[in-house]
């Protein structure tokens, strides 16, 4: 697994930037994607991928341990799309 701050020290160390320097970037990346996604707005990085919201509709579920059906209110979802880049480095 890799935390916002070992993301970081990377950034920090390819960019002669300080630690604080390097995290308050990144921070401030994922605040804008929040942002975004707060607006329902798309967010695209090239050659990384899409943040998309996703509207789920309202329906009924079945509890599984009583088998009773209750209903799951409509939600918004954040979704991520891989750039073909991105799927392709993973696949060499």
């Amino acid at each position: 697994m890799t935390t916002t701050n070992e993301i970081a020290d990377k950034i920090a160390a390819d960019n002669s930037l300080t630690k604080v320097q390097a995290k308050s970037i990144v921070e401030a990346v994922f605040q804008a994607i929040a942002d975004a996604a707060g607006s329902d707005a798309e967010t695209s990085i090239p050659g990384f991928g899409k943040f998309k919201v996703k509207a789920s509709p309202a329906r009924d579920g079945r509890n599984p341990s009583t088998g009773a059906t209750v209903k799951i209110a409509a939600s918004k979802k954040l979704t991520f799309a891989p750039a073909k880049a991105l799927k392709d480095a993973l696949n060499k």
